[in-house]
């Protein structure tokens, strides 16, 4: 009797624990359901080392919301393979809001691995016009634009200004300085991202927009890229590295790599981002005060650039989506854009920060950066984006090192293009 007695009370005294468990379990699951609570956030390596900063200040103000940083690597095509093993895995992953490039989020969105996003929730009429639209898919709202991008000619104006001629505005006017003033500079001429990963498709993008061709029609459904204005574009590039005036070094150069051979002084003339204007201005390069930027030229006046940068999404699965949303607003918020500019380098998608005078005294190429913005266009959309970028890649890179001429290599691109749009 006394086991019996002994016995009741510790199923009572279990009844009372498991109780109190399942009700804690589910006032956990209620908190959750709240959508609020921690956060992790994945984004391409930090360049410029700006991102802690900004979600400290979040953090702060935020105790039960905090954000952990993951930095993945600074290539996009690493980290979108990591990205993307992450997102097929199902269940939560370890990503609840992902820093995605903007040519990721029809593929993304396609996929289902992220949740479409309230308009309402968010200041879109505040930002440049076609920063929006990387931001949609199926006529859905599927990301935030956070960082946008576009491309710019960056010049040695001081060699320029002693041969006394103008930066260039065409592809003839680059390909003659490229030729005689940068041998007689010691300098090479021109270079951009020609090794096979995301930069290369954007340089071949741009070289083909800017000649009046295209790669694929709306949402990836037509291939339009066999066109007479995609083997002038490719051509120019591929005459460049064969008659030298493009080093062949830059078959090798990624954004990093060819910042750092302009910042060292060894080329003339270079395509890159913004972020490379800025830190090649910086105290302590071989080039500080002794460079311009203006818009990338074209076969008869000013071409056209790929918009670039990235975009704020939230993971199907995210843990607290709610938290997510709230956090996506705080980056895009004027203060935290203006300091995306001022600690990163990193061109801001509020509008009206290009047309603040004292952002501009200390970012003089932001006038320039906005007509480039506005006039770029963005790279080919596609469920299969990933599939579409490597393809361009092997085959301009093949155009390039003179494995296949420009014309072979834009029919055998349609080809390989029309086989990924059939899937």
């Amino acid at each position: 009797m006394r086991w019996i007695r002994a016995a009741g009370r510790g199923l009572l005294v279990l009844a009372v624990v498991v109780t109190g468990y399942v009700a804690s379990g589910a006032r956990a699951e209620q908190g959750s359901a709240t959508g609020r609570g921690p956060l992790t956030l994945a984004t391409a390596g930090d360049l410029t080392n700006y991102l802690g900063p900004l979600l400290e200040g979040w953090n702060r103000t935020h105790a039960g919301e905090k954000v952990t940083l993951v930095e993945l690597p600074d290539s996009a095509d690493e980290t979108h393979a990591q990205m993307t093993t992450d997102l097929r895995g199902g269940d939560r992953g370890r990503f609840d809001v992902l820093n995605i490039d903007v040519n990721w989020t029809s593929e993304f969105a396609a996929a289902g691995w992220i949740r479409p996003l309230e308009r309402g929730r968010f200041p879109l009429k505040s930002f440049l016009d076609p920063v929006v639209r990387t931001a949609t898919y199926d006529g859905h709202l599927y990301a935030v634009p956070y960082v946008t991008n576009a491309g710019l000619l960056l010049y040695r104006k001081d060699v320029l200004a002693e041969e006394g001629v103008p930066p260039p505005r065409t592809w003839a006017e680059l390909e003659q300085d490229a030729k005689t003033i940068a041998p007689k500079h010691g300098l090479g001429g021109y270079a951009g991202q020609f090794l096979p990963y995301e930069g290369l498709t954007v340089n071949a993008a741009e070289a083909v927009y800017s000649a009046g061709g295209t790669i694929l029609g709306a949402e990836g459904k037509r291939v339009t890229v066999d066109s007479a204005a995609a083997r002038e574009g490719i051509g120019f590039l591929a005459r460049g590295i064969r008659e030298g005036w493009i080093p062949r070094q830059a078959l090798t150069y990624k954004e990093e790599e060819s910042k750092q051979a302009f910042q060292d002084g060894k080329l003339l003339f270079l395509r890159n981002w913004p972020y490379a204007y800025a830190v090649a201005s910086a105290r302590g390069s071989k080039v500080a005060g002794k460079i311009g930027a203006v818009p990338l030229p074209g076969p008869d006046g000013p071409g056209k650039s790929v918009l670039g940068g990235s975009n704020l999404a939230v993971n199907s699965h995210a843990r607290h989506p709610d938290s997510a949303a709230r956090l996506i607003s705080y980056l895009t918020s004027a203060p935290v854009q203006r300091q995306v500019l001022t600690r990163g380098a990193l061109p801001p998608v509020r509008a009206a920060l290009y047309q603040d005078p004292a952002l501009i005294r200390q970012f003089p190429y932001l006038p320039t950066l906005r007509t480039a913005v506005i006039h770029a266009e963005p790279r080919p959309k596609s469920a299969h984006y990933d599939q579409v970028s490597l393809a361009v890649q092997a085959v301009v890179q093949d155009a390039l090192s003179g494995r296949e001429t420009p014309e072979a290599a834009v029919r055998r691109l349609a080809h390989e293009l029309a086989a990924i749009s059939s899937r």
